[in-house]
Formats: C-alpha cells, structure tokens, sequence
C-alpha cells in the first residue's frame, strides 16, 4: 500500500524524494508489488529487497529517474533470485505529495484507462480498494490505512522496545502513553502518537473500544489503575507485564473493584513468549509475534486475541 503519510514527512524532513515501488514480478524477486522505498539526497527508508538491486535503483533514483523500469535480477543485478522485476520511479515533494489522493492514488500517462476509472469508482461508491497494479501505462495503490489500534502504556525499557519492533509494522496505529515528556525517547518515530499524561488512566476513554492495550508501566499502582479502567471502559485485548504472583494479586484486587472473573480474565498476564526469556527486545518479539498472527487471522474479528503467557 502507499504510506501518503510517511512520504510527506520524508519530504518535510528532505525537500525532494523519489518513490521508488515494484510494480511487477516475473518469477523469482526479493519483495512483492507494492514494496516500495523512499530515497532522498543522503538517505532512503523501506526497502524493495535490499542488493545490488535496491542500491542500483536507489543511485538512478538520486539522479532523477522516474518512470517505468525492467530489470532481470540475474544478468542485470547479478542476483540468484532468478527472476524479474518491474519498478515504478517518481519523484515528489511537499506540494505534491500533499496533494495525492487520500484513498486510492492512480498516476500513468495519456488518457486514464476505463479500467482504472472502474477502479476509482469501486473505491468512491462501495469501498472497494484495489490491489497494487499496473494497468497500461497507469500505476494504482491503495493509501496505506492501519487496520489494528494500539496503545503502549509505559515508556521504560520494555516500552522501548516494543515500539522500536512495533512502530515500522503498516497495520498498527500506536499511541504511547506515560506520565510525563521525559519519559520518551528524544527519537520516537514520527509515526507514533506520543500521549504525556500525569494520571494515566484518565485518558483511557480517549482509546477506541477496537483497541489493543499493552500495559507496562513503571508502578504497579499505575498498572491495576489502568486494567481497572480498560475493564471498565472495553477493549479488543489487554496485555499486562509480570510475574505470576502480580496476576494473582492483580486478579484480586480487579475482583474486589467488582470485576467478574471472565472480564479479568480477558487480560493476559504475563505477556511475551517465555522461551525467548525476559530481555525487553525479546519481549517485545513476541509480543509482536502475536499482534501480528491476530493481524493475519481470518477469525479476527470473532476471536479475542491471546498473547502467550507463562505460570
């Protein structure tokens, strides 16, 4: 999908950016249609596939290129892939790239096919999003929509760490909630919606009722206050970091707020994969391990999401 937002704040940041997205696959590639990276003078973000291929494409972005191009990946790039690919090249800055579409963005040259007309309105009247595609000489993309909410509560070093492995996944929109500016890193991706706020769970009613909720705060007051008020308020699913002993005092204490037994239970405590161990990076790994399975299930919208847990 094309992330408009991203591509306007890479052109914020650098003036001028080449888009750089495959828009075809003949066998063997790296990425998929639609995998796309953003180039600049001095750098670039995403990646088509990495090697010679990414740098090559990267080079003749900087040099202005735009347009579609073919490359065999073995007699061309000297890959082992064994396949082709084809790219599509253009270049944006702030004005442009604020005023592409907000839903589906169709750019080639001459008239615009019927096909792709076909398509736009599919988009406009029923919702429909197409694929990534090439059509003649025009090349589509849907814009780039999270499809899952997620908020991180706690900003210490698991909190870190899981927005460090969360914030580049496309399908998640996180806000990051902790007690105050310091807290957060100098170099949160810009992606991510910080939240400072003095009394945590006073903002839980700001969170959709679709949300995911990762609870991991520094006190543990702060932790019961916040799956009192997820219990309260609803929530798609709750994660809460600790130990077995934690939950069983937690699972008291949401008891006697007047919490049934099968709403506690709907938290998951500990969270992560305990055969990684308890380092936060490896924490956060499955966590998202998990996020992204939910991602991926056809059963999503009739199953709560578990996050593995450990007695």
């Amino acid at each position: 999908m094309f992330d408009r937002d991203a591509l306007i704040a890479a052109c914020q940041a650098h003036g001028t950016v080449s888009r750089v997205v495959v828009a075809g696959v003949k066998g063997s590639a790296p990425r998929e249609i639609g995998a796309a990276m953003l180039v600049w003078q001095d750098g670039q973000s995403g990646t088509i596939g990495g090697g010679a291929l990414e740098f090559e494409l990267a080079q003749r972005a900087r040099r202005g290129t735009s347009g579609f191009s073919n490359h065999a990946l073995g007699p061309d790039m000297g890959q082992c892939c064994g396949g082709a690919v084809q790219v599509f090249t253009e270049q944006y800055d702030l004005v442009t790239a604020q005023a592409l579409a907000p839903t589906v963005i169709a750019r080639g040259q001459g008239d615009m096919p019927l096909a792709v007309t076909k398509l736009l309105s599919d988009a406009r009247n029923g919702g429909q999003l197409p694929t990534a595609q090439r059509i003649a000489d025009w090349f589509v993309e849907p814009v780039l929509r999270p499809k899952h909410t997620l908020w991180i509560w706690g900003a210490g070093h698991v909190g870190r760490a899981l927005v460090s492995v969360l914030s580049p996944l496309p399908d998640f929109e996180i806000t990051w909630v902790d007690t105050a500016p310091n807290r957060f890193p100098d170099d949160c991706s810009a992606n991510v919606r910080i939240l400072p706020v003095h009394a945590p769970e006073t903002a839980i009613p700001l969170a959709p009722v679709s949300a995911h909720h990762l609870i991991l705060t520094y006190s543990h007051a702060i932790d019961l206050a916040l799956c009192h008020g997820v219990l309260s308020h609803g929530f798609q699913s709750c994660g809460l970091i600790g130990s077995a002993t934690k939950w069983a005092r937690f699972r008291k204490r949401l008891a006697a707020l007047g919490h049934t037994d099968v709403q506690i239970s709907r938290l998951n405590c500990p969270i992560g994969d305990p055969v990684l161990g308890k380092h936060p990076q490896m924490i956060a790994i499955g966590v998202a391990d998990q996020l992204i399975r939910y991602a991926q299930s056809n059963q999503a919208r009739s199953q709560n999401w578990t996050l593995e847990a450990t007695s």
